[in-house]
């Protein structure tokens, strides 16, 4: 008899894999807030607004430790998903393609209702339409992974950081001040059509054709060095598998700290962002997920990041619920706070309302098996109505 597919249960799950979701989560986080909250991310002049030394350390330290490393931890754990996904398919005897690319539909729309609706930052429909790509890499050996991905990374980074050092004493200091004023009025004071319209303008500025290669570029890779992962079994079986554990952890700490704070000692060039973000950020990313697993394995670690695991289980609602707080918050049709939020302010309000989320999703669990659009991600990917509540209600 032909069983039908069904998504991953409780008791299979792997705490070190949700603590790493949960974290970048946080990551992802304490780098979108301050781009929710003014355009300087998108259109430059920040430096002109946040000019004390405080807020200008508190940019550096995220700079070095948060940005592009959580969006490519996620990246790295959305590869590992769908491949073990496939692989879980597979051993039922399922068509594991129909079952992925429905599940991929579904998240291009959360993405279309997250994208132009709340936020024009959203990620989850460039995961949702660059993870069909992975199709073509589910059955390469694992060494080919790796080939590939690095290929698609050197393919971005040394050309393009090369023509940059070739042009360098021509950059510096981009700022477009009209289109600031235009996201300062209308996110800060405009009707909720005025934010639409903002937000539309902000997706088309940043997705334009020129910026797709360089996504591309930068998500699939990590997505396939996700899959190498889930092939090798790192995370399934870590404790047969410390000694390659320890060494990837070692070297991509070490570019990590090489490409990541490394062009701070020679006054973070703009030349060298390309390779930072890139080489730096997808070896941060990797970094991050082995010092999770690695902290798991003692008692002490597991019990600290025991509330990440939390979060991690419903990163999807709470990657939304952060994007609708922020909403509410900056934009005028909430408390309308846009571009008066301070670096520093910007990282409290992260860490509070994060610790909020993980103590709700701790309580959400106690009665429930999914988070709520976790659930409807499977109900619509399984095309059959997943069970919500817990017959028995006990904390997770």
């Amino acid at each position: 008899m032909t069983e039908k597919p069904a998504p991953l249960q409780e008791a299979e799950r792997l705490s070190w894999i949700d603590a790493a979701r949960g974290l970048a989560i946080l990551g992802i986080f304490m780098v979108n807030m301050p781009a929710f909250n003014a355009p300087f991310f998108l259109y430059g002049g920040g430096d002109e607004y946040w000019t004390s030394t405080t807020d200008q350390f508190v940019e550096s330290l995220i700079d070095i430790f948060f940005q592009a490393s959580f969006y490519t931890l996620f990246s790295l754990m959305f590869g590992f998903g769908l491949y073990m996904m496939k692989e879980r398919l597979e051993l039922k005897n399922m068509n594991y393609r129909s079952v992925i690319v429905r599940r991929l539909l579904v998240l291009i729309g959360f993405g279309l209702i997250h994208a132009f609706f709340i936020w024009h930052g959203d990620i989850l429909l460039s995961y949702g339409v660059l993870g069909l790509v992975m199709m073509a890499f589910f059955n390469v050996s694992p060494k080919a992974l790796l080939i590939w991905a690095f290929s698609m990374l050197a393919v971005l980074v040394v050309p393009f950081t090369l023509a940059l050092y070739g042009v360098r004493n021509m950059l510096g200091g981009f700022s477009n001040e009209a289109r600031v004023q235009n996201a300062l009025q209308n996110y800060g004071n405009g009707s909720l059509i005025d934010i639409w319209q903002q937000n539309l303008n902000d997706w088309m500025y940043s997705n334009n054709l020129g910026t797709v290669p360089f996504l591309a570029l930068s998500l699939i890779p990590m997505f396939l060095i996700g899959a190498y992962i889930a092939k090798k079994r790192w995370l399934h079986e870590p404790e047969f598998h410390m000694k390659s554990i320890k060494r990837w952890w070692a070297v991509t700490g070490l570019l990590f700290i090489l490409f990541k704070a490394g062009p701070y000692v020679i006054g973070n060039p703009e030349w060298l962002q390309l390779l930072q973000d890139n080489i730096g950020g997808s070896a941060s990313a990797v970094f991050y997920l082995l010092s999770i697993t690695l902290v798991f394995r003692t008692k002490a670690g597991s019990k600290i990041l025991k509330p990440l695991t939390w979060v991690g289980r419903m990163s999807l609602s709470n990657y939304i619920i952060q994007s609708v707080i922020s909403f509410g918050l900056f934009y005028s049709a909430g408390f309308g706070l846009y571009g008066q939020v301070s670096p520093l302010s910007s990282v409290l309000l992260v860490l509070l309302i994060f610790t909020i989320q993980a103590a709700a999703s701790k309580a959400w669990f106690v009665k429930f098996r999914y988070g709520p659009l976790e659930w409807l991600w499977r109900t619509l990917t399984y095309g059959k109505k997943q069970p919500l509540k817990r017959s028995v209600h006990q904390a997770s």
